[in-house]
């Protein structure tokens, strides 16, 4: 059966975004460990998982990427990565979605995911998107969390966790510590 992973960068204070939204993402401490550590968490999925907001975000960027000279040779090969993987978007307000193997679902989440998980192929991975992250962990679908922690406080913004009800036991599966003071976490959820 196939894994749901959630792959955030969170603040230690426990944010996704900072206080101005979205794009407030700054204090990430991105670097080339933090590339290694997306490229090797990314290399067993073939399937990204989005809503709305983060798929019109990504669609209006990467695909620009590779004829841009001024991108990294990770971004292009994150770039030529994103473009053949198969994106599935979860929105009701969505008409339509015209990235390269894209496919739109507007209803049904929880069995869609569920359909989704038993279908053959690698892991799927919600890559961003913690709106609706926090849907699928109150619907109890993830089955793993791929977390970095950056080593800064923010005070304020998106949490990382928000509107669970229920208790959700995990089991830390791996730790790395990067040279920025980033933490690189994997917890499986324990069912």
């Amino acid at each position: 059966m196939r894994k749901l992973v959630l792959f955030l960068h969170a603040s230690l204070d426990g944010f996704v975004e900072g206080p101005d939204g979205e794009m407030d993402i700054g204090w990430v401490s991105y670097d080339a460990d933090l590339e290694n550590h997306a490229k090797e968490i990314l290399s067993t999925a073939d399937t990204v998982i989005w809503g709305r907001g983060t798929y019109q975000m990504m669609h209006s960027y990467w695909p620009s990427v590779p004829s841009n000279p001024s991108a990294s040779e990770y971004e292009r090969n994150h770039a030529e990565w994103i473009e053949k993987t198969t994106k599935i978007v979860f929105s009701t307000t969505l008409e339509q979605v015209e990235w390269n193997n894209s496919r739109l679902v507007k209803e049904n989440i929880e069995e869609e995911i569920k359909k989704l998980k038993q279908q053959p192929g690698e892991d799927m991975v919600i890559l961003g998107s913690p709106r609706f992250a926090h849907h699928l962990m109150q619907l109890g679908l993830i089955d793993e969390y791929k977390i970095t922690v950056s080593p800064v406080l923010i005070g304020s913004g998106l949490p990382l966790f928000h509107g669970i009800k229920e208790k959700v036991n995990l089991k830390l599966v791996e730790n790395k510590s990067f040279d920025s003071g980033a933490l690189g976490l994997v917890y499986q959820t324990v069912r």
